[in-house]
């Protein structure tokens, strides 16, 4: 009788059997599956459909979890291979290729006790959205959809023409077709460094049933910090499933609005889109914003642990005026920190708006206490000058001191990155200049020139240089830094002095080591040694101009080897402007607007 007894029965008697060997409590814990109050499970997309790939993402905020489980409708339980996403939040993310028609549960567990639990229905309806607002889990989420997006090892060089082909990527993207329609296929995504941070958080909002805020600001002056009009709340996506060619018209709303000073908010402005955040690593989510001094901003997509064979990283992006999207590495090269009045500079949270009896606001620095799932207001940054909030940060990220030679090595990478990010951001101007014959891209006058509109801000690299050489500037100081500041070192009992001269004959080698190489007028590659570029120092401080041919945008001049093909010479009134602004450049200071 019970060999011919149909499934539900074959599957109690298991059940039973489970309970009698392992005991009970287990037996209690399997058969209830819910979200966690700080764990939570999320499958993509809404609609599963048999055959179709299930994604799964598991995300907590308050400690990692190891696995994950599936139980099929046949009752078959198996862990799922994962990817791990760093913490906090900590996440697991994993892929059911093919699943069959039925119901499935998946679990997230910590220790082989469940964390978190969803049941699946594969070709029987369609999930919830969420809960509509910006609450922890969906904060949680967005940390954890912004590190996967854009994960990669820490080695390789990630580097894309634009934001598109990110979110086209379901490999990348957990909300990949995440409704359904197909809408990822024709997603308008092309933001530039301020804009990012606002389309990310709009295309999670669109995907999740979400209100999105933004704010007019003016650009500041030379005194005072850009100041805000009121918030405006977008709606549409908390109304229903919308199309792509919805997100595209709010993102053209939000990107016509959004500028290089909205970011850069007085640290205390309760008008603003961002506010700051405490130094803290439970602070600095994936996600967080750090909008620099001079406009530039970047978004926060990764720690890596420190061991004792590595030193650790935070890893950011950030978009350029030719829309292309990089990851780049904390350091002083990339992470631009100045006590200034025309900015509130470093890392800033999302101030997401919060239902109220009027529909929606945004909230002021005194609610932000850490609930709502929002970090909490800090003033901490305010009081820091360049050099404490250097250290501070080196201290999070290798909390157990570095080795001067590996640190020397990852500043020396961090600055290689740099390099090879500009040799694209220069063949880009080129390639322009070739489709255009002819054109001259006119010059802003005076600080104009960092920023402005149309063919220059795109093909230019004033603030980009501006970095390049701050980076330059900041590989050679660092065995002066190593005597300056022998807490942020692991000496294992070497002098710091003679730590720091063993660093400087490092550097010396390295120098002739190192290479870039970048295509000529005329089609041909040329390679530079990092000697070569640290001896043509005073050429880039004006090689900003697309005007300029590509050899005298690396630094050529008449008389070196590769200046042979230089074809083109920025207009006189043009060269005289830029040897007025060289000073900037030379003594790395952006000039007051």
């Amino acid at each position: 009788m019970i060999l011919s007894a149909p499934r539900p029965f074959w599957m109690a008697v298991l059940i039973l059997i489970c309970a009698l060997v392992f005991g009970a409590p287990q037996v209690r814990a399997a058969s209830s599956c819910g979200q966690g109050e700080a764990a939570w499970v999320w499958t993509a997309p809404l609609k599963p459909r048999p055959g179709v790939p299930l994604d799964i993402l598991a995300v907590a905020v308050d400690e990692d979890l190891t696995a994950l489980w599936v139980t099929d409708p046949e009752g078959r339980r198996t862990p799922l291979p994962m990817v791990r996403g760093g913490g906090p939040p900590w996440s697991l993310r994993g892929i059911l290729e093919a699943p069959a028609q039925g119901r499935y549960r998946v679990e997230a567990q910590r220790a082989g006790q469940v964390a978190a639990c969803v049941e699946v229905a594969v070709g029987g309806g369609s999930g919830e959205r969420g809960a509509g607002k910006w609450d922890l889990a969906n904060q949680a989420l967005y940390a954890a959809w912004i590190e996967h997006l854009f994960d990669a090892p820490p080695e390789a060089s990630l580097n894309f023409a634009s934001l598109e082909p990110v979110l086209r990527d379901a490999r990348r993207n957990f909300l990949h077709n995440y409704l359904g329609q197909g809408d990822d296929r024709q997603v308008f995504a092309t933001p530039d460094c301020a804009d990012l941070p606002y389309i990310l958080r709009a295309y999670f909002a669109w995907k999740r049933g979400l209100p999105v805020a933004y704010r007019s600001c003016t650009r500041g002056s030379a005194t005072s910090p850009p100041r805000c009009e009121p918030a405006e709340i977008e709606t549409t996506f908390t109304q229903g499933a919308a199309s792509a060619e919805v997100f595209r018209q709010v993102s053209r709303r939000i990107m016509d609005r959004v500028h290089s000073g909205s970011g850069r908010t007085a640290l205390g402005d309760d008008a603003s889109d961002f506010y700051p955040v405490a130094l803290k690593r439970a602070a600095l989510w994936p996600g967080t914003l750090f909008a620099d001094p001079y406009g530039h901003t970047l978004i926060l997509v990764k720690w890596i642990a420190q061991t004792q064979d590595q030193p650790g990283l935070l890893l950011a992006v950030d978009a350029q005026p030719d829309n292309s999207v990089t990851r780049k590495r904390f350091w002083e090269g990339t992470f631009l920190f100045a006590a200034t009045p025309s900015a509130g500079p470093g890392f800033k949270a999302y101030r997401a708006p919060l239902p109220d009896k009027q529909g929606w606001r945004q909230p002021l620095n005194r609610d932000l206490d850490g609930r709502f799932g929002l970090p909490a207001y800090s003033m901490e940054q305010a009081e820091l000058r360049p050099e404490d909030f250097y250290a501070r940060l080196e201290g999070l990220v290798n909390p157990q001191g570095l080795d001067p030679q590996a640190a020397y090595e990852a500043t020396l990478a961090a600055l290689m990155e740099q390099l090879e990010t500009r040799v694209r951001s220069v063949d880009n101007g080129e390639a322009y200049m070739r489709a255009h014959p002819g054109t001259v891209v006119p010059m802003p006058r005076g600080p104009a020139i960092f920023e402005t509109l149309g063919p220059w801000e795109d093909y230019s690299t004033p603030s980009r240089d501006m970095r390049l050489l701050i980076a330059m500037k900041v590989l050679d100081d660092l065995p002066a830094r190593m005597r300056r500041h022998p807490e942020l070192y692991r000496f294992d009992g070497e002098d710091p002095r003679s730590a720091a001269a063993r660093i400087e004959e490092l550097h010396a080698q390295r120098l002739q080591e190192r290479f870039i190489t970048y295509t000529r007028s005329d089609g041909s590659s040329w390679r530079l040694s990092l000697e070569d570029i640290y001896a043509r120092r005073a050429a880039l401080e004006i090689a900003y101009n697309p005007n300029d041919c590509v050899e005298r945008r690396w630094g050529a001049a008449p008389g070196t080897p590769d200046f042979a093909t230089c074809k083109r010479r920025a207009p006189a009134e043009q060269q005289a402007r830029m040897e007025e602004y060289r000073p900037w450049f030379r003594e790395t200071r952006r000039p007051p607007r």
